[in-house]
């Protein structure tokens, strides 16, 4: 196939940075996109991608970088600026700027059930092209993957990738360990593909977003004496929302008894308990609710809850989050975080 990139920057390259988090399978996705674009239609290329040892949760970045196949390709840095960017959680967008980097007119592509000037303007985007796609939702009708939703999405946005050569990835990837899988994710691909909506913003010639390169907090000039804790209680301060996966568990007070199984089982500190009175008027602890800022939404309160509809799970959204969110107030330093 004789296809041709329709944008390069100065070495030859067309590039493009997936930002995810562990567990949504950007890494895979990656890997096909440019098996597809390599294998299937001639150019040359490579995949890489960058996670921590935890894989599963935590920030992952999936990269790929395509050169017609006279340009030989030497290098294997991350991609700091980005043709085609996709964002496979839109919680990354509150913990830090994964948008950063883009060119004036390189094409952002988000996994999110949210509207794209609501998107345009938490991404400070003024230029270029923006797309949303609810790649969750699909997912969870087709029983499929987020990653394949994206591909679909990335697919139609990046202009020039054959939907047919990933779909052929696709099916050759899944086929011979997991046959039951390919129609459901070749769906997912699809409806990715035709379910993304586009909006260009300005005219392209504005400016993009500087790219800043993530570096150690201390080094060999700053670095405090050995055994010095130079940030005690840092748990207190970390924001887990980006590990979560799409559902959260819902609270229902008036169906607690109060037992602490959820406690028991969560990975973190999510739920608020304060001193009240049990229904024969004794001095007991009383559960109020789930600080979301701790919750991975492993939804293993949810399994263990003992009550019926006491923890249900819920799709996430930022209203349901915000309006359920009972914060802890730890007394840290002289001063309550809440």
């Amino acid at each position: 196939m004789n296809a041709t990139l329709p944008v390069t920057n100065e070495e030859g390259f067309y590039e493009i940075r997936l930002e995810s988090i562990g567990g949504l399978g950007a890494n895979l996705a990656g890997k096909m996109l440019a098996e597809a674009a390599v294998l299937h239609m001639g150019f040359n290329g490579a995949n890489f991608a960058s996670y921590g040892s935890e894989k599963k949760g935590t920030p992952v970045k999936s990269f790929i970088r395509l050169g017609p196949p006279e340009i030989k390709l030497r290098t294997s840095a991350p991609v700091e600026r980005p043709h085609l960017l996709a964002i496979f959680h839109e919680a990354l967008i509150r913990t830090g700027d994964p948008a950063g980097g883009i060119y004036p007119n390189s094409v952002v592509v988000v996994n999110t059930a949210r509207s794209l000037d609501e998107l345009a303007q938490d991404l400070k985007m003024t230029s270029g092209t923006l797309g949303v796609v609810d790649a969750l939702q699909i997912a969870v009708e087709e029983k499929s993957r987020i990653n394949t939703v994206m591909m679909g999405a990335l697919t139609r946005a990046s202009g020039f990738i054959d939907p047919e050569a990933v779909k052929a990835v696709i099916r050759s990837t899944f086929e011979r360990k997991y046959p039951h899988l390919v129609e459901r994710n070749l769906r997912s691909f699809d409806r990715g593909y035709e379910e993304l909506e586009l909006k260009t913003l300005g005219d392209g010639t504005g400016e993009g977003k500087p790219y800043h390169r993530p570096a150690p907090k201390w080094g060999y000039l700053n670095a405090p004496l050995g055994g010095v804790v130079a940030d005690p209680g840092n748990s207190m301060l970390k924001d887990l929302s980006a590990s979560r996966e799409g559902f959260v568990p819902v609270f229902d007070r008036e169906k607690c008894i109060d037992c602490g199984q959820c406690d028991f089982v969560c990975p973190d500190y999510c739920f608020v308990w304060e001193q009240g009175t049990d229904k024969k008027g004794r001095p007991a602890q009383r559960l109020v609710g789930i600080d979301y800022q701790y919750c991975k939404g492993c939804l293993k309160c949810v399994e263990a809850c003992p009550v019926p509809g006491a923890l249900t799970e819920a799709r996430e959204t930022a209203e349901l989050v915000a309006s359920r969110r009972v914060p802890h107030r730890f007394v840290h330093a002289e001063r309550v975080i809440a």
